[in-house]
């Protein structure tokens, strides 16, 4: 129980609601990834491991995810089972919804499966953040090194990390395009609106502003804690 830690109020809301963002995320990578129109920049380097590995690309999401959390322990972040469940759920989503979503053949379904995944991905954005039972790997990452280096703009590691892992998962064969702008414009007022509808209200704190959007999808800023 101390990855929940004290706020038990609505635990059974939080806990669907967790894994409900979750998979509803791994479906929304899944819409993109078969619109083959452009990915954001952690799934631009997931599918470009991927397609240089005999793994799948929920199987490299997870591996990262691991990996990302190991790094951790130096910035003394400590994993929520939120933390953890990101880890495993979305890379078990994404597979199992490729396995069953229809290949996009036509521009405009391939524009639909797009434009439907940045939608889905901002509501399971805030479905997961809202349940505030822990930070996706990613976000803990970057607010964990910002916390060890206080003079450090979370804004500007953030575009760092980013800037890098997109640069990589391109030069591995990850898909660049018009999706990942229009990801990058989108998600932040997407954002801004599911984490208030979906934040569960604490019973034992006051009210607080809603966190920033996460830097990774799926990813929720230890703010958000209320990945």
């Amino acid at each position: 129980m101390k990855w929940i830690g004290n706020r038990g109020a609505h635990l059974p809301r939080r806990l669907v609601q967790l894994y409900a963002g979750l998979v509803l995320y791994g479906v929304s990578m899944a819409l993109m990834i078969e619109s083959t129109l452009g990915l954001d920049p952690w799934d631009v380097f997931h599918q470009g491991v991927a397609r240089r590995t005999p793994l799948s690309i929920g199987t490299v999401t997870i591996l990262v995810g691991a990996l990302v959390l190991l790094l951790w322990i130096p910035l003394r972040q400590r994993p929520g089972l939120g933390t953890v469940s990101n880890v495993l759920v979305i890379g078990l989503a994404v597979d199992a919804a490729l396995a069953l979503l229809p290949t996009a053949g036509p521009l405009p379904l391939r524009i639909g499966f797009l434009v439907a995944g940045i939608v889905l991905n901002g509501m399971a954005t805030g479905l997961y953040i809202g349940a505030r039972l822990g930070p996706g790997p990613r976000d803990g990452l970057m607010t964990g090194f910002v916390a060890r280096r206080p003079g450090r703009s979370i804004r500007l590691v953030r575009t760092v990390i980013e800037v890098t892992v997109l640069a990589a998962g391109f030069l591995l064969g990850g898909t660049v395009g018009v999706g990942t702008v229009l990801y990058a414009v989108a998600i932040g007022p997407l954002a801004h609106v599911f984490i208030p509808l979906f934040t569960v209200p604490s019973t034992t704190e006051r009210p607080t502003a809603p966190p920033a959007p996460p830097a990774r999808p799926g990813d929720a800023s230890t703010s958000a804690v209320p990945l």
